[in-house]
């Protein structure tokens, strides 16, 4: 299996995963606005057995999300980039920023998620579906990838 690596811009923070992704989206609500400085949020999701820290030091912060459970953004300690999240304390999954990665496109998103919120200038014409809230998984998701989610219960 081909191992995918990244990191943070300083260079201290490095990882790898060492599985394919199970699924990468696009969020588009105000949080994920307002906590990146961005239109929009790109996330890989990663069973946390897969990701693996090679080098540096990560802060782990407290971050709102839509459904009120929280989320748990780490950092790393000397630029403090947002790496990954950890969402509805469910330890078993990571969300990495997938443009930390070090060939992001490898990865594009499978759909665009909480639209009703994306900022009027963000044109999303083109093959990614998008949902003005979130997708039905057992309609967009592959096979494969709805088994590994429900193997780590997610």
């Amino acid at each position: 299996m081909r191992l995918y690596e990244g990191g943070c811009s300083c260079g201290r923070l490095g990882y790898h995963i060492s599985n394919e992704p199970i699924f990468t989206q696009t969020c588009h609500c105000r949080l994920c606005q307002r906590q990146t400085a961005l239109a929009f949020v790109v996330r890989t999701m990663i069973e946390s057995s897969y990701f693996h820290v090679d080098s540096g030091e990560f802060i782990c912060v407290h971050g709102q999300t839509g459904s009120g459970k929280g989320q748990k953004v780490y950092r790393c300690a000397t630029c403090k980039e947002q790496i990954y999240s950890i969402f509805n304390d469910s330890d078993a999954t990571t969300f990495l920023k997938t443009a930390t990665f070090d060939e992001p496109e490898l990865f594009p998103p499978q759909a665009h998620i909480f639209t009703k919120s994306k900022l009027s200038w963000v044109n999303l014409h083109g093959r990614i579906p998008f949902f003005e809230e979130y997708y039905n998984k057992e309609e967009l998701v592959s096979e494969d990838s709805l088994a590994r989610r429900k193997a780590i219960g997610w």
